[in-house]
């Protein structure tokens, strides 16, 4: 496996972008080439984050990796694209945040190149370029669902923590982390916002609780598409909690009070547990 000394991103923002401004933090010299719209990357060569941008093939045919962070649908439809265009060997990765649908898709287009699905488990409500942040990866986790050494090293460097999982299972697990959480936000802000004088009292729980809920919704949309049905079973589950905690409250018993103080200390375990792997 060949060092890197071109690297190609694919969808130059918040995560393409941070990714390499990541990369230069940690101390690669070589070039950073741009694959997004012209307003895209002229903001991102202002900004310092890439080099140059060229068309994906003409990128693609220089590069020793191909770094692919656009919505999902659009990396499953680009797989063959990259793959006729780069040279044997060429790594080809991506940040997508559903991986089971990539990685069956790389198995059957990705010949000339090698595929290692990637996810970092980062980013922020704001989007595009302006937004990418060399710090934004630092301390998370970054899961890969093929072993790639220069790229697992690249990744220790920019300090995020690799995780090793098959693309199912980052779907399962991702649906309870991420994708659930993001739907309780918006359900909450929603909540929230059928009382129009709430927000004169709110205060820090509703700002962190409701965060996610500023995220739009064409960066979700992908994620609900490919991954429904694991979301669904979280949901599931989220639900059936929020069902005994609502049951004990209506009871109103020492008993049901019992019950609803030991859910309370459950759930203060598995946040601790939560913060000590972080």
């Amino acid at each position: 496996m060949r060092p890197w000394s071109t690297i190609t991103i694919a969808g130059v923002g918040l995560i393409g972008g941070s990714f390499a401004l990541a990369l230069r933090n940690a101390g690669f010299t070589g070039k950073i080439i741009g694959v997004s719209s012209a307003n895209t990357i002229q903001a991102a060569i202002e900004r310092g984050v890439i080099d140059a941008g060229l068309p994906l093939a003409e990128a693609a045919a220089e590069s020793d990796v191909v770094y692919l962070a656009q919505p999902i649908e659009r990396i499953i439809a680009m797989l063959e694209e990259v793959d006729a265009a780069v040279r044997p060997g060429t790594l080809i990765t991506d940040a997508g945040s559903t991986k089971l649908e990539i990685v069956e898709r790389a198995s059957k287009v990705v010949q000339r190149g090698r595929f290692a699905g990637g996810h970092p488990m980062a980013g922020k409500e704001a989007r595009g370029v302006e937004a990418a942040d060399a710090q934004l990866f630092r301390g998370r986790p970054y899961v890969l669902t093929s072993p790639d050494p220069v790229l697992e090293e690249w990744i220790a460097k920019i300090g995020a923590r690799l995780v090793r999982l098959d693309a199912a299972e980052h779907d399962r697990l991702a649906a309870v982390v991420s994708h659930v959480p993001q739907l309780v936000s918006t359900a909450l802000a929603a909540t929230i916002g059928m009382e129009p004088s709430a927000r004169l009292v709110a205060g820090p729980a509703s700002h962190d609780l409701t965060r996610l809920a500023l995220s739009p919704y064409d960066i979700w949309r992908d994620i609900f598409a490919t991954n429904a049905g694991e979301i669904d079973a979280a949901l599931g589950r989220f639900i059936a909690n929020l069902e005994e905690l609502r049951s004990a409250l209506r009871g109103g018993s020492e008993a049901d009070f019992s019950n609803l103080k030991e859910q309370f200390e459950r759930a203060g375990e598995a946040a601790r547990a939560i913060r000590r792997s972080s």
